[in-house]
């Protein structure tokens, strides 16, 4: 990134320009430092799947790095379960952590091209904050990113992305999400 240095995300600008001064208000913080703020975006692939087609982690690895422009980790079973014909170490789901501009470019994407192409979509459920200003969104199908080629998935899967704030209660972490964007069903 030496050439473009100045470089800021679309959604990083509008964080630093609107947002901040909009929670300061709203909840009456004397510095710009005790405003809430994105910490990171984790994004889970389950693929439980997995166990009787490998080929599946592998696919869903190639979805992860085009929808996220970061190549995932594979996450393993930590034990084995003999229903599931699970074996210890088995290969059940891909993850990727963004931080930084890849965190902002992520949400841009996610908010103004991946949401709207959801079918039936009412916004997103306000109650899925974890208690710790911490949001988890589910999606049911990977094909909402436009990165997606729908001819060439095999299998349709869901992820979840959980967006990871400062915020210490879900009050703020909901504000913040709202006035960045997420479109939150009333």
């Amino acid at each position: 990134m030496s050439s473009n240095e100045e470089y800021t995300p679309r959604l990083r600008g509008r964080y630093v320009k609107e947002t901040v001064p909009a929670l300061m208000k709203r909840f009456g913080y004397t510095s710009t430092m005790q405003v809430p703020r994105l910490q990171k975006i984790v994004v889970n692939m389950g693929l439980g799947e997995a166990v009787s087609n490998p080929k599946l982690a592998d696919a869903a690895v190639l979805e992860l790095v085009a929808i996220t422009g970061q190549k995932p980790v594979i996450t393993k079973a930590k034990k084995a379960i003999a229903t599931f014909k699970l074996r210890q170490g088995m290969p059940i789901g891909a993850m990727v952590t963004l931080r930084r501009e890849r965190m902002w470019e992520f949400m841009d994407r996610l908010l103004t091209l991946g949401l709207p192409r959801v079918r039936d979509f009412r916004g997103t459920s306000p109650r899925a904050f974890d208690g710790a200003g911490n949001y988890t969104l589910g999606l049911k199908e990977q094909i909402i990113f436009p990165e997606i080629e729908f001819d060439k998935v095999e299998k349709i899967k869901g992820m979840n992305i959980t967006f990871v704030t400062t915020a210490e209660t879900d009050e703020e972490a909901k504000e913040l999400l709202a006035n960045l964007g997420m479109p939150f069903r009333s």
